[in-house]
């Protein structure tokens, strides 16, 4: 009987010093992101920019992985469902010489794994192994709570980077950089010099693809009436002119549908639809077929666009004159469907509070809306920058508060441009 009191003493220690040391060993959500750097570097979409099969897998799992590391930071979160996540690998370079020939089409690898763990250390430690990430950086991380508040005291230090950033990234180590520099001092003029032979080579390589480039983007354009042919990310010119000789092979194929196109602009990017700014957006990782769609559907994309303009005039009218617009250059970029839900539902806000404002007391002012904000703002521009959740309480003290200030705003652009 005695003996069986000794094993199960024996248990409850090992049990509670084994989560007494996991304890000492936690990691915080800034440590964590630290540990996992060599991991982003390797992983990160923007290193796959001319493999967007490749990207998208990644930016997805991202999402996931970023998600499952915020719940088990929260206090008393407990539901955890395992989750299975798959990234594409770029293989780190053995000499940080010769970073063209490691990066090459086939220097990553497919790696898939499943989430289950309860504590950031242990999903640290899973995620590193699973993609064959050393983890011996994590014994030197400063992780007890002490050394954490001794860590503020020192805030204003160098930034160190681990020597995996320059490795997956291929930027020069700076120490090197030093190193070189007390060698040979290069100056820009020097720079130039050296490369000058090398820039013109290059140049001159990519001159034939370049005028096809522009031969076909003139002959498209021409012959379809468009306004403008865009890209939305800078991918390569043998990719544009892929891209192009895809959208010569429908009109080719099915002119009939193109009979919509006049006088719009066509946008190469990541999914097909209508823009909140009126362009036909053509996905491209879509086949002909999906973009046949789009096509024969812009009659009733033109509805919506005539729909969305008069959302626009209502806002304005119950704001006191107020215009809504779409910056494409400051905003996401939305699909026309989008851009109507988040119209529709500010307007609905609106007309159940019934603000007092006077009639035409705003004209000449300028607003955006955005979904991802807050608290409203005031652009350098002029143009106000509202939260599609903004209190229509807070929305009307912040427009006449700053409504002055936004014409002068205004005022200062014109003059300008």
């Amino acid at each position: 009987m005695f003996c069986c009191l000794r094993a199960v003493r024996r248990l409850c220690l090992e049990k509670i010093l084994l989560q007494c040391i996991l304890q000492s060993r936690t990691l915080s959500g800034a440590d964590a992101i630290n540990a996992l750097r060599p991991f982003y570097f390797a992983v990160h979409p923007d290193f796959f920019g001319q493999h967007p099969k490749e990207r998208e897998v990644n930016e997805n799992s991202l999402k996931r992985l970023n998600g499952y590391l915020e719940n088990l930071q929260k206090p008393g979160f407990r539901s955890f469902k395992p989750t299975q996540l798959t990234f594409y690998v770029r293989e780190r370079e053995p000499n940080s010489s010769n970073v063209q020939e490691s990066f090459s089409a086939s220097g990553f690898r497919a790696v898939s794994f499943t989430l289950h763990t309860r504590d950031l250390l242990s999903t640290v430690l899973d995620i590193l192994n699973s993609c064959s990430l050393s983890t011996e950086h994590i014994q030197s991380l400063n992780v007890n709570s002490q050394t954490h508040k001794e860590a503020k005291s020192t805030v204003n230090r160098p930034i160190k980077w681990d020597k995996t950033y320059y490795s997956f990234t291929g930027f020069k180590d700076p120490e090197e950089e030093l190193e070189q520099a007390q060698r040979v001092e290069t100056t820009l003029i020097s720079w130039l010099d050296d490369n000058e032979a090398s820039a013109v080579k290059k140049l001159k390589k990519s001159l034939p693809l370049r005028k096809e480039l522009e031969r076909l983007k003139f002959e498209l354009s021409h012959q379809l009436e468009l306004s403008d042919i865009r890209w939305q990310r800078s991918w390569g010119i043998a990719h544009r002119c892929s891209q192009l000789h895809s959208l010569g092979r429908l009109v080719q194929q099915r002119p009939e549908v193109l009979k919509n196109v006049k006088g719009r602009t066509v946008v190469f990017t990541d999914r097909s639809g209508m823009s909140a700014a009126g362009h036909i957006m053509l996905g491209t990782m879509d086949v002909h077929h999906h973009w046949t769609k789009i096509f024969e559907r812009l009659p009733n994309y033109y509805k919506l666009q005539k729909r969305l303009l008069f959302l626009e005039d209502r806002i304005s009218q119950i704001l006191g004159g107020i215009q809504v617009i779409y910056i494409e250059e400051l905003q996401p970029l939305l699909t026309l469907e989008e851009y109507y839900e988040t119209l529709d539902s500010f307007y609905n806000k609106l007309r159940d509070s019934r603000l007092p404002f006077h009639p035409r007391s705003l004209r000449g002012l300028q607003m955006i809306l955005e979904s991802d904000r807050y608290a409203p703002s005031l652009h350098e521009f002029g143009h106000f920058t509202i939260p599609t959740v903004c209190d229509p309480a807070t929305l009307q003290w912040f427009i006449f508060a700053k409504a002055q200030e936004a014409r002068e705003n205004l005022k200062r652009k014109e003059e300008c441009e």
